[in-house]
């Protein structure tokens, strides 16, 4: 792991803006590119510096990022959130934060950032397809928010809440999953430097079908487990539900952490096939805790893994 976690990743190591966004204006015609409204202030501070937690891994193109997605609000397909998500207003945009916290509210997404110094992420985003990119989120730690709501002392959870807009969600008239899509986190992972609230991608507002206006990334751990289109934040004593558990326990466990020692039980997790390198790109091995081990595995001292997965 030696030389990954750099703070001084520039963005002429990245794609260059003005190709992508030569890119994103032919898209743009395709519909593919839905951007939700988000207030001034979000889009003041998007021009952001790497974070001390960044990979010196070379992010991937704004098209495969914007393009390949889980959004089952939107479509099973990895291509349909990026057709469909277009229909979702993202203008006004709130979040209940409730439970056991000291100042309970409704807040506008002005609110939310109002006070935060949101930082550009680079992470790599691994999903139980077995398939990983690595995309730079714009965003700001979640314990900075939760920090100022006040956390009580009772609370050992943080449960999370997709919007639900049958009009708007084309996906959700399926039975694929039990609606509204929910998520939770021990509070500890909650509070741990790499978890992050993103409110953008590379350094534009979050796209619609990559859960605009503002989602969680938890990157040690699957996919799954970084709910888009938060409209509910929870503070509790007790572990919340998770969708894809209630779906299926068996398969997709609470914690969801990145543990190749783990198969699913439909397919061996141990390897991962790099999204930018295409559909015959060489597999390669799969990183514990995503790679973030030095970070995060000190929250599962003692712990089974492989039960507790």
């Amino acid at each position: 792991m030696a030389g990954r976690w750099k703070n001084d990743l520039n963005w002429s190591d990245v794609t260059p803006k003005a190709a992508w966004l030569n890119r994103r204006q032919l898209m743009a015609g395709a519909g593919a590119l839905a951007l939700g409204g988000i207030a001034g202030p979000a889009l003041a501070k998007l021009n952001a510096a790497p974070s001390q937690y960044s990979t010196a891994e070379k992010p991937d193109s704004w098209e495969v990022v914007t393009t390949y997605n889980n959004y089952y609000e939107f479509g099973t397909g990895k291509e349909d959130p990026a057709r469909n998500a277009h229909t979702l207003t993202t203008e006004g945009w709130q979040v209940e934060i409730d439970g056991l916290v000291d100042k309970p509210g409704t807040y506008t997404m002005d609110d939310i950032l109002k006070g935060t110094s949101l930082e550009e992420r680079i992470y790599r985003f691994r999903c139980v397809e077995a398939w990983s990119m690595v995309v730079p989120w714009v965003g700001f730690e979640l314990s900075d928010l939760l920090n100022r709501v006040g956390v009580q002392s009772g609370a050992k959870y943080v449960a999370f809440e997709t919007a639900l807009r049958p009009d708007e969600m084309p996906g959700v008239n399926s039975r694929v999953l039990d609606w509204p899509y929910v998520e939770g986190l021990r509070l500890d992972e909650a509070m741990n430097p790499l978890t992050i609230l993103a409110t953008g991608v590379y350094d534009e507002p979050m796209p619609n079908q990559n859960g605009a206006p503002i989602r969680l990334i938890v990157p040690w751990k699957y996919g799954f487990k970084s709910i888009k289109s938060i409209v509910r934040i929870t503070l509790t004593d007790t572990q919340p539900a998770t969708s894809w558990n209630k779906a299926n326990a068996s398969e997709y466990g609470f914690y969801s952490n990145v543990n190749p020692e783990v198969s699913h039980p439909r397919w061996s997790q141990a390897s991962e096939r790099v999204i930018g390198g295409g559909l015959f790109a060489k597999r390669k091995p799969t990183l514990m805790l995503n790679g973030y081990g030095p970070q995060v595995a000190d929250l599962y001292s003692g712990m089974d893994l492989k039960k507790n997965f």
